[in-house]
């Protein structure tokens, strides 16, 4: 079958001698790619990596910060603790809208550099706002919020490898930025642990606070009573950002075919500042209106606020552009007319929101089902308030799934690039629906046992199967997308898909959240079982069925 747009020529672009800007760029060329373009691709592709990574680690740290602000006994609730690792999570995705059209009007090296430089502003206020206990929630809640700024940069950091490299290695290019990247969820959730049980800056990074619960890291139980740096969870990030940042200042690329209106340096920071300040806007007002009181009024549920605030995303970026800034951009939005735009969205919300939506909820979940024995009061109603003397410590494990699953990204992307990208993506589809069943059921048991503890390996090890299910289709579903679109649309549309399934980082902690308070956890993983059945058809109708839109791509 033919691909769905055919491959468009390379517009033309001025020449320059400027080393950073690149107007002659032709990677299908093979004597071109191998002279010239190999080089410079992975140059850019190993940079791009640390960059990522510190992203991820910045997005997804509230995950781990919230298990640490309940075992240090600061005074909210789970629900409310829960909200901080959501409203992270839909920060993020929101900003990854904008995100995915930057390369495009900014050029990579002026995305990459810029959008890695922003992290250190949350990286320092989380570090300010966690050495005090007694600041409202809203304090925290509005880091959380500025933390999406690392999930955002994931849109832009794979639209811009897109456009380095043939479609014969999308795969596996892609494969190795997003999974290496994807490390980041791991990397924070070993490094946060470790740099809270000492004091990385001295006098000048604060005071410790003592756990009041049994914490832990990845060799085992921290005992209440220990001294915590929490704050050094968003400080450490520092060491890592500040040379990360200079790294991607000299030694990135701009591609002036992909982006041949940046207008400069200034003004193309003065772009990336505008569309990522504009994200706030349709999060705040979104969250506004799904928090319950005192945070939020409480009006909508959480799939109208997703909804309501990607419309509301789109439409902020469509008047609010200006200038070239508005031409690129309804240029870019012409992916939204394309069939397999919304086909391999919807996709790879199975794979990547499956990822980073159970990394969210992952540590929580150990501590409220296994750290709890689940026992029935007098009127044999089951409570869950009792702490598990056996309980395993969430610190000490949640980093196991989303390692193995970044691990198996780059392998994912290679697999596909050999047999098809949709062959792939329908195999880890399958196995998804049976693990995600088989791990409801074992949530059932554990959450009414005054013993969850017996159930704990079972769980880990389905948890992990699914981690490593969504690693492989996270490169296989690069690989479709970077075969069925042309080079300019297939930046815009990874970003935009990785931006939409980013909500699963929101969703998937409120699902699980509110499933565990209801006393039913299981009915989240049966719904979540649902969703990938469906999708198997979904994948085997547009391409895999005889007469499917594209051929395995």
């Amino acid at each position: 079958m033919s691909i769905a747009n055919p491959p468009l020529k390379p517009s033309p672009a001025p020449r320059t001698g400027n080393r950073v800007d690149i107007a002659d760029w032709r990677p299908e060329d093979s004597k071109f790619w191998e002279t010239t373009g190999k080089k410079i691709a992975y140059r850019n592709l190993y940079i791009s990596v640390p960059a990522l990574l510190c992203g991820f680690a910045v997005w997804g740290m509230w995950g781990i910060i919230a298990v640490q602000m309940l075992n240090l006994g600061f005074p909210f609730s789970k629900e409310q603790l829960f909200t901080l690792t959501a409203i992270a999570g839909l920060a993020g995705a929101t900003m990854r809208i904008p995100a995915a059209f930057l390369v495009g009007l900014a050029g990579g090296r002026n995305t990459i550099f810029l959008t890695t430089a922003m992290l250190l502003a949350p990286a320092i206020g989380t570090g300010i706002v966690l050495q005090h206990k007694e600041w409202p929630l809203w304090a925290f809640q509005l880091m959380a919020l500025w933390s999406g700024v690392g999930g955002g940069n994931f849109a832009s950091s794979m639209s811009n490898i897109s456009t380095f490299f043939p479609k014969r290695l999308q795969g596996t290019a892609l494969g190795i930025n997003a999974g290496l990247g994807n490390a980041g969820v791991t990397t924070m959730q070993i490094v946060i642990p470790l740099v809270m049980t000492f004091g990385i800056f001295g006098a000048l990074g604060g005071d410790p606070m003592t756990l009041v619960k049994d914490s832990g890291w990845i060799f085992g139980k921290i005992r209440a009573g220990t001294p915590t740096y929490i704050q050094n969870a968003g400080l450490a990030w520092l060491l890592s950002l500040i040379p990360l940042s200079i790294l991607c200042w000299f030694g990135m690329n701009n591609l002036l075919p992909v982006s041949p209106n940046t207008g400069g340096t200034l003004r193309a920071f003065l772009k990336i500042t505008w569309l990522y300040t504009l994200s706030f806007v349709p999060a705040i007002v979104g969250l506004y209106l799904y928090l319950p009181p005192p945070s939020g009024v409480g009006v909508l549920n959480m799939w109208l606020a997703v909804l309501f605030i990607i419309v509301s995303m789109l439409l902020v970026l469509k008047v609010a552009a200006f200038g070239p800034m508005k031409q690129g951009l309804a240029r870019q939005f012409a992916i939204f007319r394309n069939k397999h735009t919304w086909a391999m969205t919807i996709l790879y919300i199975v794979t990547f929101g499956s990822f980073i939506g159970f990394s969210m909820a992952l540590p929580l979940s150990i501590s409220v089902i296994f750290g709890v024995s689940h026992v029935p009061d007098a009127s044999g109603v089951m409570q869950h308030t009792l702490k598990n003397p056996n309980g395993p410590s969430a610190l000490t494990y949640a980093w196991i799934g989303p390692f193995l699953g970044a691990l198996v990204r780059p392998i994912g992307g290679w697999i596909a690039d050999k047999l098809g990208g949709s062959i792939v993506t329908q195999a880890v589809s399958a196995v998804m629906v049976v693990a995600s069943g088989a791990l409801g059921y074992v949530m059932l048991l554990a959450y009414n046992s005054a013993t969850p503890e017996q159930y704990f390996v079972v769980f880990m090890l389905l948890f992990v199967l699914l981690f490593t299910a969504t690693g492989i289709g996270n490169g296989s579903t690069f690989r479709t997308i970077g075969v069925i679109f042309d080079r300019q649309q297939a930046g815009p549309v990874l970003g935009w898909t990785s931006a939409v399934a980013a909500y699963g980082a929101f969703v998937a902690p409120v699902v699980i959240g509110e499933q565990m308070n209801a006393g039913t956890p299981q009915i989240a993983m049966y719904a979540f079982s649902v969703f990938y059945a469906l999708c198997l058809v979904l994948n085997w109708w547009f391409y895999l069925r005889r007469n499917a839109y594209v051929n395995n791509p």
